[in-house]
C-alpha cells in the first residue's frame, strides 16, 4: 500500500547558481512501469544512490520520475515523455490516481536527467535480453 499523504517535504532542485532551495516546479519523466522499476533498481544500486521521488501513475502501468525544472525542454527519449509538473509536489501527489513509489525525502533531491537516461537505456537492454530468453 502506498503512503501518499504523510510526507510534507517538497523535493528541491539545484538552482542555476548551485543553491539547493530552488522552488520552481519540477518536471516529470514518465515511462512504462516495467522499464521504470528496472531503472529505479539500477539507480539505487549505484555507488552513490541517485534516484529522487517516483510516482506510480494510473493503474500502476506508468512511473513518473521527478527531475529538475527545464528538463522537459531538452528531453527526447523514445518510449518516454517529459512534461512540466506545473507545481512543486509536497504531501499527496497533485494528480488524482497517483501515489508515491518513492516519496520526497529529507534531502530534497530529484533524479538527475543524465543518470535517469542512462538507467532507462540499461533497463531497456535488460528487458530486451530477458524477453529474448522466453
Amino acid at each position: 500500500m502506498l503512503d501518499a499523504g504523510t510526507h510534507t517535504h517538497a523535493p528541491r532542485t539545484p538552482a542555476p547558481d548551485g543553491r539547493r532551495d530552488d522552488r520552481r516546479p519540477c518536471d516529470l519523466v514518465t515511462v512504462p512501469a516495467r522499464q521504470g522499476l528496472e531503472a529505479v533498481d539500477i539507480l539505487r544500486r549505484c555507488t552513490e544512490p541517485a534516484v529522487g521521488p517516483v510516482l506510480l501513475v494510473g493503474r500502476c502501468d506508468t512511473l513518473g520520475f521527478l527531475v529538475p525544472p527545464g528538463t522537459a525542454e531538452r528531453w527526447d527519449m523514445a518510449g518516454s515523455a517529459c512534461t512540466t509538473a506545473g507545481r512543486r509536489p509536497g504531501g499527496a501527489p497533485a494528480v488524482a490516481g497517483t501515489g508515491w513509489l518513492l516519496p520526497p525525502g529529507e534531502g530534497g533531491a530529484v533524479t538527475d536527467p543524465a543518470r535517469l537516461r542512462a538507467a532507462l537505456d540499461e533497463a531497456a537492454r535488460l528487458i530486451a535480453a530477458a524477453d529474448r530468453r522466453r
